[in-house]
């Protein structure tokens, strides 16, 4: 008899959630991508949902990711969700081999570093990087994000 961990069991959980809101809309589930984040979380936790499955894990802080990723397999697929400062790129292009997103991007001088990192790296398994144009909806001054208007534009043109 096979027993699941609290984790796994959770995991599972989310991904039929997932999998039947992608179908409520007329996605195919397997077009979902499921992003589990990994913030503050032991290695040892994000090694169970790996052999439930879970392949794709997004980390908020630089320091983390830089730590966590060498010690999981390298089929996973790491993206940045938090707030990245443009001097940080560099680090995480290189230690971070399987990178494949930074979700966060909310300016052109981050842009570019992003840009020069990946261009500069020996060690990428991850292939191109996507980005994603951070935007600030709400307004809240203790979020991070472009304020909606032109500069997004332009930046996403960028």
């Amino acid at each position: 008899m096979i027993v699941m961990s609290a984790t796994a069991k959770n995991l599972a959980d989310v991904v039929a959630r997932v999998s039947a809101a992608a179908r409520r809309a007329s996605r195919k589930p397997e077009a979902v991508r499921l992003v589990a984040v990994s913030k503050t979380k032991p290695v040892e936790q994000l090694a169970e949902c790996y052999e439930a499955g879970q392949r794709c894990f997004g980390e908020n802080y630089v320091q983390e990711l830089v730590e966590k990723a060498p010690r999981m397999p390298s089929d996973v697929s790491w993206h940045f969700i938090g707030h990245l400062q443009s001097n940080k790129a560099k680090l995480i292009v290189d230690k971070v081999p399987n990178l494949t997103a930074v979700e966060t991007v909310d300016s052109v001088k981050l842009a570019n570093k992003l840009n020069g990192a990946v261009e500069g790296a020996t060690e990428r398994s991850a292939g191109a990087l996507r980005v994603m144009v951070q935007v600030n909806t709400s307004g809240e001054e203790s979020k991070h994000g472009l304020e909606p208007g032109a500069d997004v534009v332009a930046l996403a043109k960028h």
